[in-house]
């Protein structure tokens, strides 16, 4: 319980130093736990008895970084230096074709069996892990930072955790998803989403880096797609037998186990404050 409590100080003072510090420490923060999470995922899926396990798993980071690096760096140009990387970069697409094609050539001249399902982790990751990521920077607006939307964000899934864990240990019956998660219930949900959607309502007030319209439907984002991304993550995990995906914070297990419902949620988010005016 002790090192639970240690590991939650300094991981709540990391957060808040990341994402209030500036546009910088935003950004580095983030990359960090793009990086770790890609880490751990791909520890979890690739075949550990393979030959060069530890060089696949550092080439599905360096593919999810490169490519993360390669959006942030094409949608805001204006933060980094011009004149070749620049004019490089605003290829990605392209770039990061290359980059898996790179990826099949490494499986190539392995000796996997599975290589064509090892490439898909690759990809995977990327969508899972890294794009969201991107899509978080979007939202902040680097070249215009807003860290209350990202600091929103978080609130709004933990009060979603909180109130799903209360609401459901106190009237929950009925089983939500029982053959990943044999704890949560509908009744947790759904009032752990009635309560996002109330707290999004009390942060249009006084927070106004959203507008109400779109605090709300990111509230809702929040409150509908946090428990599937938990959901997901469990379901990974049920898939190759680990209880945590990584060790990194101690009592908490790894970075996937803590990001979780926030990396699944923010294509959503992205998309309604896109939508939403």
């Amino acid at each position: 319980m002790k090192q639970r409590t240690i590991t939650a100080v300094f991981f709540a003072a990391a957060m808040i130093g990341g994402i209030y510090g500036g546009v910088w420490p935003f950004f580095f923060l983030f990359l960090f736990i793009a990086a770790g999470s890609l880490w751990e995922f791909h520890g979890l899926l690739l075949p550990k008895d393979e030959p060069n396990f530890t060089m696949k798993r550092l080439l599905g980071v360096k593919q999810g970084v490169l490519a993360l690096l390669m959006v942030v760096f094409y949608r805001f140009p204006e933060l980094f230096s011009s004149g070749i990387l620049q004019g490089w970069l605003t290829e990605w697409p392209f770039l990061l074709t290359f980059l898996m094609g790179i990826a099949l050539l490494f499986e190539l001249f392995g000796t996997s069996k599975t290589p064509f399902q090892n490439f898909g982790y690759y990809a995977a990751g990327i969508f899972y892990i890294a794009l969201p990521v991107a899509m978080l920077y979007d939202v902040a607006s680097l070249a215009d930072y807003h860290p209350n939307r990202v600091m929103g964000i978080f609130w709004l899934i933990w009060t979603n955790d909180t109130m799903a864990y209360l609401i459901g240990s106190r009237i929950g019956r009925t089983k939500l998803f029982e053959r990943i998660s044999p704890n949560k219930t509908w009744e947790g949900t759904l009032g752990g989403a009635v309560c996002t959607v109330l707290m999004a309502w009390l942060l249009s007030a006084y927070v106004p880096d959203f507008s109400a319209a779109q605090w709300l439907a990111v509230g809702a984002m929040v409150g509908i797609f946090g428990t599937l991304g938990d959901l997901v993550e469990s379901m990974l995990k049920r898939s190759v037998g680990v209880k945590d995906s990584g060790n990194l914070l101690p009592g908490h297990g790894g970075l996937l186990d803590r990001f979780d419902s926030f990396l699944f949620v923010l294509g959503f988010v992205w998309v309604v404050v896109r939508m939403v005016g």
